[in-house]
């Protein structure tokens, strides 16, 4: 999930440019017309252990290829420009805040998969017609770094009220609410909060006073201006809060070369913004029977639980263990901000625009 920006998306779909997908697997044209070959589209983030995929591909009989291009955003966009000849059967990587570009493009046909009973309703927005799954869901949330805010005696904030106090000036980093996954998602987190206070728009004058530094993408604001992550600390990034994922702390603990007692990063678990990502059988597939099968392995309890520390994502179906780290390091916020899908579909352009006049002019 961590890499998920959205590239060109305010470019308008018309704009975008179809570089060449890169693949995984065979890249041979017959194997996309192959029956036994399932060809799965994705962004970069897309990661699943070996042996979980080879289980799937024995016991099925398919075999399966990977196309990996870019950020969640940019994919979304080449799928539909390229729906009525689809680069592969499968799409995973749309979330609840592009989800409506994808459904009112047609961009996939119905299936009801094998153990969607098994997955909470609040996760299923599409539950009549059941052209997308949901696979996974995690919270973009504000990280603080547990040092800093130690060293220099300060409480860290907890709520998205909390990030415009003056104590709290010059400290935030976030994306681009016109290029990023989580930016998008924490402006529509401040649209949820602020609905009947003065709306978002009031807030983000704030943050903007109180000197709220925006880039493009989570890799920027992570890896190079955020002084909580190993990465930022040798980049010289002098902002000790950051929007990333409620996952982001135990990623800190798991990748360190010598593991912490405990997670060097915290969550400022009132600045949430629920996302749930979703695969679909694209419109047109080639190997539609291959997509199906594919789509049922994602909501198998081996996938789902090989799948958090894959991709630092939670799972979706019931029942589905969740690694130790997660639940002590980064456990999922108990009541974070949502939206309706229909709200976003109706907002979204709108307030991009709006956002982008307010904050970045």
């Amino acid at each position: 999930m961590h890499n998920k920006t959205l590239g060109a998306v305010a470019a308008g779909l018309g704009l975008l440019a179809l570089p060449s997908l890169t693949g995984c697997g065979s890249s041979d044209a017959k194997d996309s017309a192959d029956t036994r070959t399932v060809t799965l589209v994705s962004h970069d983030s897309w990661a699943v252990s070996k042996n979980v995929l080879k289980d799937f591909e024995k016991r099925s009989g398919y075999k399966v290829r990977v196309l990996k291009d870019g950020d969640a955003g940019q994919a979304v966009n080449k799928a539909i420009l390229t729906k009525d000849n689809p680069q592969g059967d499968v799409f995973f990587g749309v979330d609840n805040t592009l989800l409506s570009r994808a459904l009112d493009n047609g961009l996939f046909q119905p299936y009801a998969a094998k153990g969607l009973d098994q997955v909470d309703a609040s996760h299923r927005l599409d539950p009549s017609k059941h052209r997308v799954t949901p696979v996974d869901y995690g919270d973009i949330c504000v990280n603080y770094d547990k040092s800093w805010f130690s060293e220099h005696k300060l409480t860290p904030p907890q709520t998205f009220a909390d990030l415009a106090d003056p104590r709290y000036k010059n400290l935030l980093v976030t994306e681009n609410a016109a290029t990023s996954s989580p930016g998008l998602g924490f402006l529509l987190g401040s649209a949820a909060k602020f609905e009947r206070a003065g709306g978002w728009p009031d807030y983000w004058k704030k943050l903007k006073t109180n000197g709220v530094k925006v880039v493009d993408g989570w890799e920027q604001a992570y890896y190079q201006e955020f002084s909580g992550s190993s990465e930022g600390r040798k980049a010289g990034g002098d902002r000790p809060l950051v929007v990333s994922y409620a996952s982001s702390p135990p990623a800190e603990v798991i990748y360190a070369k010598k593991r912490p007692a405990t997670a060097p990063t915290g969550v400022a678990t009132g600045t949430c913004f629920r996302q749930t990502e979703f695969a679909g059988l694209l419109s047109n597939a080639r190997n539609a029977e291959g997509g199906k099968a594919f789509i049922d392995f994602l909501l198998t309890k081996e996938f789902q639980q090989d799948m958090p520390l894959n991709m630092f994502v939670y799972p979706v179906v019931k029942g589905a263990a969740v690694p130790a780290e997660f639940t002590q390091y980064g456990p999922a916020a108990k009541d974070p901000e949502t939206m309706a899908p229909e709200k976003i579909a109706a907002n979204r352009d709108q307030w991009v625009k709006s956002w982008t006049s307010l904050v970045l002019k």
